[in-house]
C-alpha cells in the first residue's frame, strides 16, 4: 500500500511539474523553464539541463534528467542545500558558484566534482551558455547584513539569444536597476531578507524585463502578496508579462 501511495504522489508531482512548464523560442531551439520550489527552478535548452539552487529534497527532481549545469547563488540552506545536492546525480554536472559556496561544497561533495567559481562581475561560457555573475546584497550594505555585497551571485544567462536574470537574495540594488535587454527575470521578494513587493515592482519597472516571475516569496509570517506585485508592475508598464506560478 505504501508503494502505491508513493507512486501516486510521484505521478501527481510529475503532472504538476509539466503543467508549469513555460516555453520560449531562442536562436537554438526551445527554452523550457519550470518552477521547482521557493528559489529553485529548472531549465532545458539545446540538449542541456540547468538547475538553479536545488532545494527541498531530491524527490522534487525525480522526473528530471541529470543536470549538466547547476547554479548556486549563496551559502544559505535554501540555496546551497547539502541534503538535496548529495542525493542528486551530479556525474554530468558542472556547479557554478561564488567562492564562499565553493568553500562549503568541497566539504561534502566528491573531490572529483566539477566546480567553477564566479565572482561578482565575472563571466564565463560553458556548453554554449554565457553566464555572468551579478551582485546580490542587502541595503544598506554593511559587514553584519544577512547578504553582504560580494559573497553571493545573481546570474544573467544567455541561452540562444534569450537573456535570463536570476536575482538571488537581493534588495533593490543599482546593479539590478541598470540591467538592460533582459527577456526573462526571476525576482525574490521576502522582507526582511530581500525586497518587499513594492521594491521588487519598482526595480522591475526600472530594468523592464519582457517577462518576470516573482519567486522566493516565503516570509516569516507567510507569503508576500505576489498578486499585488503583478498589479503594481502592470499599473506601471502594461507591456511587462508578469507570470504567477506555484512555487510552494
Amino acid at each position: 500500500m505504501k508503494k502505491i501511495c508513493l507512486a501516486i504522489v510521484v505521478l501527481l508531482q510529475s503532472f504538476w511539474a509539466m503543467a508549469q512548464v513555460d516555453a520560449f523560442t531562442t536562436n537554438k531551439g526551445i527554452l523550457e523553464i519550470q518552477p521547482v520550489y521557493h528559489g529553485s527552478l529548472w531549465m532545458s535548452w539545446n540538449n542541456l539541463r540547468i538547475a538553479v539552487d536545488p532545494y527541498g529534497g531530491a524527490e522534487r527532481y525525480q522526473t528530471m534528467s541529470a543536470a549538466d549545469i547547476i547554479l548556486i547563488t549563496d551559502i544559505h540552506g535554501d540555496h546551497m542545500d547539502s541534503s538535496t545536492l548529495v542525493k542528486l546525480n551530479l556525474t554530468k554536472a558542472t556547479i557554478i558558484a561564488p567562492g564562499a559556496v565553493r568553500d562549503r561544497l568541497i566539504k561534502f561533495l566528491s573531490a572529483e566534482q566539477k566546480i567553477s567559481v564566479l565572482a561578482n562581475g565575472d563571466s564565463m561560457e560553458l556548453k554554449g551558455v554565457k553566464i555572468s555573475a551579478i551582485p546580490m546584497y542587502n541595503l544598506p550594505d554593511s559587514p553584519n547584513v544577512r547578504h553582504p555585497k560580494g559573497r553571493g551571485n545573481g546570474y544573467v544567462l544567455n541561452l540562444g539569444g534569450k537573456r535570463v536574470y536570476i536575482s538571488g537574495d537581493t534588495e533593490d540594488i543599482p546593479e539590478m536597476r541598470s540591467l538592460r535587454s533582459i527577456d526573462i527575470a526571476f525576482l525574490c521578494m521576502n522582507k526582511p531578507y530581500t525586497m518587499d513587493v513594492e521594491q521588487a515592482a519598482s526595480a522591475t519597472l526600472a530594468f523592464r524585463p519582457a517577462v518576470v516571475y516573482p519567486f522566493h516569496f516565503r516570509q516569516p509570517a507567510g507569503f508576500s502578496d505576489i498578486k499585488e506585485f503583478a498589479r503594481l508592475v502592470k499599473e506601471g508598464n502594461q507591456a511587462i508579462d508578469v507570470r504567477l506560478r506555484t512555487w510552494y
